[in-house]
């Protein structure tokens, strides 16, 4: 019995090693199997070259002229003719506001100077007397007619007449500044639009209490945006008026070139920065939108640029592909810096003179060889 058992054992060792025999054969015949040939890709070859030293900022899109339509006097609104997104022109009415307080001075007011109209009148009335009886006198004191008391006492009932006139023309002066500033008041309840544009925001609701200087609403003039960079203030000196810059809309997916109009003197102490307002003509911006500046610096530095299109995405993993003196291609991580139109810099990973597939990386595999 123990024979038997070793002989099955030795025919196990020996079945098992000619499997592992057979394996190995297998994998050599694996290891020397023709590599993968790709056709119709296109091999660039990278050199180190000038790289602009630049910037890119972010920013918002500000109307050029915007007007923020306040209340002036209190009340409630009683009328509200516009929303948001519509277009007004000057001198609309926008709204509304039910002061009754108002109305009741400005009418008050009106009533005031129609008395001090009617004491003017009197006054007058009263000094043409005066004068007339005063003439009178003169004629019959001149005559001896009349005693020097009497005399004097018309004389000084002209002169008290002139005074009454001098004092109602001032009371009526005065009512009627203040019947006009009454009535302009009482205008005040009307909100007409200070500029021609569209209404972007609009704070109040029909039957809102107001009260003076709450902002209603805000209208923007249509006809000119600018796009505000917030730049560091370490750049002060570098960026002037006229410095070219990079405008990239996100929301009308569009760049194109601009330069930058004015610059803020004053920077903000709180993020540190200063604001550049760059012109905007295209159609479609409106305010509040997002918007990206790339500010030359003027200043070159060298570096790697490569095709967009070279650069592999996997994960969080980037590569492109590098092939080499035997056409061999080999995946090469590398790391990226920044992106200058359809070129990206390439940081590390990358030497002068090396060759990449610029197009076509969909086909190619690991190991195979580029024809």
């Amino acid at each position: 019995m123990t024979r038997f058992f070793c002989l099955f054992a030795l025919a196990l060792s020996a079945a098992s090693l000619n499997g592992c025999d057979g394996r190995g054969h297998d994998a050599r015949q694996e290891g020397n199997s023709p590599a993968i040939i790709v056709k119709g890709i296109q091999v660039e070859t990278v050199k180190a070259s000038a790289i602009p030293d630049i910037l890119e900022v972010v920013g918002t899109v500000k109307a050029r002229t915007s007007a923020v339509v306040s209340a002036r006097i209190p009340g409630a609104v009683s009328m509200l003719k516009v929303r948001e997104g519509e277009r007004v022109r000057k001198g609309q009415i926008l709204a509304r506001l039910d002061a009754r307080e108002s109305g009741a001075t400005a009418a008050a007011a009106v009533a005031g100077a129609d008395e001090a109209q009617r004491a003017l009148d009197e006054a007058l009335a009263r000094k043409r007397l005066a004068d007339v009886t005063f003439g009178r006198y003169q004629r019959l004191y001149d005559e001896q007619a009349v005693t020097r008391q009497e005399f004097d006492i018309k004389r000084t009932e002209k002169e008290v007449a002139a005074q009454g006139v001098a004092r109602a023309e001032a009371r009526y002066k005065q009512a009627g500044e203040g019947a006009r500033a009454a009535s302009r008041m009482a205008d005040y309840m009307t909100i007409v639009a200070p500029i021609s544009g569209v209404v972007t925001t609009r704070q109040v609701d029909l039957g809102s209490t107001v009260f003076p200087a709450q902002p209603l609403m805000t209208i923007d003039d249509e006809g000119s945006y600018l796009l505000e960079l917030a730049l560091p203030e370490s750049l002060v000196t570098k960026v002037k008026a006229q410095t070219p810059v990079q405008v990239t809309l996100d929301a009308l997916n569009v760049t194109f070139n601009a330069r930058i109009a004015e610059i803020v003197p004053s920077a903000d102490p709180r993020s540190r920065t200063f604001i550049a307002k760059v012109p905007l003509t295209r159609k479609g911006v409106t305010s509040g939108m997002f918007g990206r500046g790339t500010v030359s610096l003027g200043s070159n530095s060298s570096g790697i640029l490569v095709p967009g299109r070279a650069i592999v995405e996997r994960g969080a993993l980037t590569s492109v592909w590098v092939v080499d003196q035997g056409n061999v291609a080999r995946m090469r991580l590398v790391k990226t810096g920044k992106t200058f139109g359809d070129k990206v810099e390439i940081l590390s990973g990358l030497s002068d003179g090396e060759r990449v597939a610029v197009s076509g990386a969909e086909k190619v595999s690991e190991g195979a060889k580029v024809e």
